[in-house]
């Protein structure tokens, strides 16, 4: 076989089993996650957000995951992670972690929420997504 018809079907190949294995664009319309408009940050430098979710038929582990950046800044933190129970009600979530690099001053913010499950594909955990959330908010002292 010539060279360049193996490697365009090798590079097919991969590109299938990538988009077999790529999450879903977009979440079901019963499942949802939100960001509150105002999150806090401690004395310490703790921040804490919150928010709520909706999710069904999860077959494993989910979890809401958050990150927070500064309007002015292209570093996001991640904020924790807080199990999830997908029984198709909603639920309130709280995340709280401390940024490692910089301290996040009260003010503008942008944060990012997630409805992430992790599913057993062929043995391995895969992340499938069930919903996500941009949100400008508002970071205040507490």
């Amino acid at each position: 076989m010539p060279v360049r018809p193996a490697l365009a079907a090798a590079a097919g190949a991969v590109l299938f089993l990538i988009a077999a294995a790529a999450p879903p664009a977009s979440a079901a319309p019963n499942e949802t996650v939100t960001v509150d408009p105002t999150g806090r940050v401690a004395e310490d430098g703790t921040v804490t957000l919150s928010g709520t979710y909706r999710c069904t038929g999860a077959s494993g582990p989910v979890f809401v995951s958050s990150s927070v950046s500064g309007l002015s800044s292209v570093v996001r933190h991640a904020i924790g992670g807080t199990r999830a129970v997908c029984d198709g009600v909603e639920h309130s979530w709280e995340n709280t972690g401390k940024p490692s690099m910089e301290t996040l001053e009260p003010g503008a913010a942008h944060v990012e929420a997630t409805l992430m499950e992790l599913s057993l594909e062929a043995g391995l955990p895969l992340p499938r997504f069930h919903a996500a959330e941009q949100r400008d908010i508002t970071l205040t002292k507490g």
